[in-house]
């Protein structure tokens, strides 16, 4: 018996590019100094990765004006749809850093948002196909 593997379409130069710039965001996170720039670090990571999804999945459809990814992500990835409402939520507490008021976000709150980024980029790269590589900086052992 002959069985069939179905064959996903090579992924574009534009996703890939997306995702690094997303792996780029969660280092970036990593090494922030403060809480606030953490947290919009690991926001913005998380945005670059569902617009790869977009890149990869959305076609042209009727225009209704300006949408944000998280609205679109939904549509396109249904799947990815509660990580979509959850960035959503969080879009609002970062235009408060963006705007100066970064004391507002606790150590706590930009370590979590950083995982769930993280994790959010695994997920997409796992719904994309793309092979997944560690982003988190890892602890190497002393030479010699």
């Amino acid at each position: 018996m002959v069985t069939s593997v179905p064959v996903r379409p090579p992924v574009s130069v534009a996703v890939i590019m997306l995702l690094d710039r997303s792996r780029t965001g969660l280092l970036q996170a990593c090494a922030a100094r403060s809480q606030g720039e953490r947290y919009v670090a690991a926001h913005l990571s998380a945005l670059r990765a569902a617009a790869a999804v977009l890149a990869a999945r959305a076609r042209p459809g009727a225009r209704g004006g300006p949408r944000s990814v998280w609205e679109v992500l939904p549509r396109v990835a249904p799947e990815l749809g509660e990580w979509a409402a959850f960035f959503a939520a969080t879009a609002t507490r970062r235009a408060a850093v963006d705007a100066g008021r970064g004391d507002t976000i606790t150590t706590r709150e930009a370590d979590d948002l950083l995982r769930d980024a993280e994790t959010f980029r695994h997920l997409v790269q796992v719904c994309l196909g793309v092979p997944s590589q560690p982003v988190l900086p890892v602890a190497l052992p002393a030479c010699g």
